[in-house]
């Protein structure tokens, strides 16, 4: 299980609210929702994310309300893992239940910039910075983890 993109990069207290704004909640709709992802803390986002890209932040990532609508908004805009120094535990297990990749790794998060190309291993929990090669090791998934995330998702890996 491994993925390779570039960088959209964060900073501190990334709230759910600005991942995806309240005011787009009235749908289910993933595809919506992704097309509002980040616009209030990132205009350009939604045009310049690309299939793969990798979101880098620093300390808690996901904080605010507990909906599920942040990481799916995110992972349906393209995303395929999210780097942080730490992430709110609610959105950390939202995540997991969606299938959205997430890692935690404050090396990382400071020495990566926006744009870096960087690939990552989740096997091993190495994350490569094609860009400025050097390497940072986050503590890789466990087994179920890894089984969730590439089935999509809580709910699909318990249909499997």
């Amino acid at each position: 299980m491994n993925t390779k993109g570039f960088v959209h990069k964060y900073g501190d207290n990334v709230d759910t609210d600005v991942i995806i704004p309240a005011r787009y909640l009235n749908t289910a709709d993933a595809k919506e929702l992704a097309s509002h992802c980040m616009e209030d803390i990132d205009k350009d986002f939604v045009k310049n994310v690309k299939p793969n890209d990798i979101i880098v932040a620093n300390y808690n990532f996901g904080c605010g309300s507990s909906r599920e609508h942040a990481p799916l908004a995110i992972k349906t805009a393209g995303i395929s893992c999210v780097i942080a120094k730490t992430f709110a535990r609610i959105f950390y297990r939202n995540a997991i239940n969606i299938g959205l990749a997430i890692l935690e790794c404050e090396e990382a998060a400071d020495k990566i910039d926006a744009g870096n190309e960087v690939a990552i291993d989740f096997d091993t929990g190495v994350i490569t910075n094609l860009t400025k090669h050097e390497t940072y090791q986050a503590e890789p998934f466990p087994d179920f983890i890894k089984d969730i995330i590439n089935k999509g998702g809580l709910l699909n890996s318990l249909k499997k």
